[in-house]
């Protein structure tokens, strides 16, 4: 039996970023119903609240935590709390994300820095602050949250391909240097989800926005089945987890033949019918 990755330090102690909803409150309660004790951080004081009665119902527990992960000496001050405050963090899940599409040249350089201090440097913050600490208690696991925009580079998307491609490239550059720390990494990588992310999204025209709510609307999957996918994965060491299908062949696809996946999408875009293809699956939670 595969030995669990995740509980190899003898506790079961997890600080979630982005908890108060979504998917971040779907990990909490994933492992809540396991024991785990759960610091629910998010900028949100309500929604961490109401995550933690969840996690406390689901038989864990934990304390909540407001942090504004964009900020590196407040990402530093809650791990310096988990880890004197509990004797150690075993696990850490960069979750928070937003979502920001539109032409490279159309979506405002202020929404390119808003979702790279967030998606990008959120995920830097916790990974700078918690490895050091890691090292020195003698391991732990790191689980960032991406996404299959990360892979695919579509068009329309370049602020969140760009974000969540940093954050793979983080996480893979991590599972080789921590590997001799005892500190294994998986990144989730996603594609639509019925979640907050689009009640603050921003988007330049009319169609990425409708496409947007028709994709998370649509989707075939929960935020649960999101979260066991990734905790499963994380569990057994995994990498790279891509929990529905859509995620899974549009990589493998890439891999096969890159200039095959990039000149079919460039041509779709250029006879015209990429925007009415696409906008068919998401009605049909293909995406």
């Amino acid at each position: 039996m595969t030995r669990d990755r995740l509980e190899r330090l003898g506790r079961k102690t997890a600080v979630i970023t982005g908890a108060g909803s979504g998917l971040g409150r779907a990990l909490a309660l994933n492992l809540a119903r396991d024991g785990w004790k759960i610091g629910v951080a998010d900028v949100s004081l309500p929604g961490a609240e109401c995550t933690l009665e969840m996690v406390c119902e689901a038989g864990g527990s934990g304390e909540v935590y407001r942090c504004d992960i964009r900020d590196s000496d407040a990402v530093s001050a809650m791990a310096d709390h988990f880890f004197d405050e509990w004797g150690g963090v075993s696990l850490l899940i960069n979750n928070v994300g937003i979502a920001v599409a539109g032409f490279v040249g159309d979506a405002e350089i202020s929404e390119w820095q808003r979702i790279m201090d967030v998606n990008l440097m959120g995920t830097v913050n916790g990974c700078h602050t918690f490895v050091p600490r890691m090292k020195r208690q003698g391991g732990g696991y790191i689980i960032n949250i991406a996404s299959s925009a990360g892979i695919t580079n579509l068009p329309e998307m370049g602020p969140c391909n760009m974000t969540k491609a940093g954050v793979i490239s983080l996480s893979e550059t991590l599972r080789m240097e921590l590997t001799c720390d005892r500190i294994g990494v998986t990144v989730g990588c996603p594609t639509f989800f019925d979640t907050n992310l689009i009640n603050d999204m921003s988007c330049t025209n009319e169609f990425q926005s409708d496409f947007a709510r028709s994709a998370f609307s649509n989707a075939k999957v929960t935020p649960d089945d999101v979260a066991a996918a990734i905790i499963r994965g994380a569990r057994k060491g995994r990498l790279y987890v891509m929990p529905q299908f859509a995620a899974k062949w549009t990589w493998a696809l890439k891999r096969l033949s890159p200039p095959l996946w990039f000149n079919s999408v460039a041509l779709g875009y250029r006879l015209g019918i990429a925007r009415g293809f696409i906008m068919w699956m998401s009605r049909h939670g293909w995406v």
